[in-house]
């Protein structure tokens, strides 16, 4: 172009046309990062757990879910969580969320085993080698979540349901002396929900299902002689060191337990995709957070039992262990023979099973080894 300039037309300097470009830009740079705004009042849900507030990790976990969902939308998801008994009764929740007097529940599905035995199969059946970690994973890629609704459908429940925190197994609990036979253990008086109910009756227990807060003052009383909760954590604020010195780690009564996160369907469907993507993937993160807080907590807490309160810790004998394969064997085969869509869920869990845990346990080496190798003999090992 020729640096002539058009008769009548005034061409703009160098130096102004530049300083011109320059507050353009910054103001096109001062829309872009200009952050979302949310526009009218936050969704707000009511939820409901399980579990007392306070000192409960539990009930913390399901905090660390709600922040979660706060934080991923930016504020414009709310979760009001509310403690155990605040609207319904613990057994009422899932018929609360379904009818819309909750919006979401927290607990898990051993709860609702009352009204279908399966439910226990979304988290406290027979394990097949497989932890909880594994039977989330059938639960979303080996075709659990859609017998999960399934069931959820046979029973009425109305909702959506999330999972997340893969518990580790569970201990066998809190007895009067150290139990190493079944002998010992044959005509006690024994607190568990769910399944395992049917499990430890099989070994010749007589099982009791309480309520978490009623465990601790039940063996006090003597109206149940042992029982299991569910962690070292849990355990020590429920105050069972307090009425027992013996404290059982492993089994196979509730080996793989998740939370269940059951969210009315109509409130589910009335919120934005991205809000329905918040509460899913809001359950995968806090699936990770949780799982790690619970080795750092359950295993502080496991010390302080043992160094604080004098408890003496076992891992539960082989031939316990044995029985209770045994009183799972026998308690399936009753449920498979007269009940077609429980069968269902289990020849799926067996065969997800059957070539995921070939591989796992395969491939895993033998951590004990090394942590021994290191530490010296596990059961004596100081922490």
């Amino acid at each position: 172009m020729s640096k002539k300039t058009i008769k009548g037309v005034k061409t703009p300097s160098r130096r102004k046309f530049f300083k011109a470009a320059a507050v353009t830009g910054a103001a096109a740079a001062a829309t872009v990062a200009m952050p979302n705004i949310a526009f009218g009042a936050p969704k707000t849900l009511k939820m409901q757990a399980a579990w007392p507030s306070g000192a409960n990790i539990f009930f913390e976990m399901a905090g660390d879910y709600a922040k979660m969902v706060s934080d991923m939308s930016g504020g414009e998801l709310k979760i009001d969580l509310q403690p155990v008994g605040s609207v319904v009764k613990t057994g009422e929740i899932g018929q609360a969320v379904s009818s819309g007097v909750l919006d979401m529940g927290h607990w898990v599905t051993a709860y609702w085993y009352g009204k279908n035995a399966a439910a226990s199969l979304f988290g406290t059946g027979p394990s097949y080698g497989m932890s909880s970690q594994e039977v989330m994973g059938w639960m979303e890629y080996g075709g659990g979540r859609k017998l999960y609704e399934e069931t959820l459908s046979k029973v009425g429940f109305d909702y959506v349901g999330f999972f997340h925190m893969p518990m580790p197994a569970q201990p066998f609990g809190w007895f009067k002396k150290n139990v190493t036979k079944v002998s010992d253990v044959k005509g006690m008086k024994y607190r568990t929900v769910g399944l395992a109910t049917n499990v430890l009756t099989a070994m010749g227990m007589v099982v009791r299902q309480l309520p978490g807060g009623e465990i601790q003052p039940a063996m006090k009383t003597g109206l149940i002689e042992a029982a299991e909760f569910n962690n070292p954590t849990s355990d020590s604020q429920f105050g069972m060191q307090d009425v027992s010195k013996h404290y059982h780690l492993g089994s196979f009564h509730q080996s793989q337990e998740m939370f269940e996160i059951p969210v009315n369907k109509k409130t589910f469907n009335g919120l934005s995709p991205a809000h329905q993507a918040i509460l899913k993937n809001a359950a995968y993160a806090a699936n990770t957070d949780n799982y790690f807080k619970a080795l750092v907590r359950y295993s502080a807490d496991l010390s302080k039992l043992m160094n604080q309160h004098k408890v003496n810790v076992y891992q539960t004998s082989d031939e316990i262990l044995a029985q209770q394969l045994k009183g799972w064997d026998k308690v399936i085969g009753d449920f498979v023979k007269k009940d077609a869509f429980f069968k269902k869920i289990v020849d799926s869990q067996k065969k997800y099973a059957k070539r995921v845990m070939k591989y796992l346990l395969m491939n895993q080496p033998n951590y004990k080894l090394a942590y021994e190798n290191e530490f010296g003999n596990i059961a004596k090992v100081k922490i």
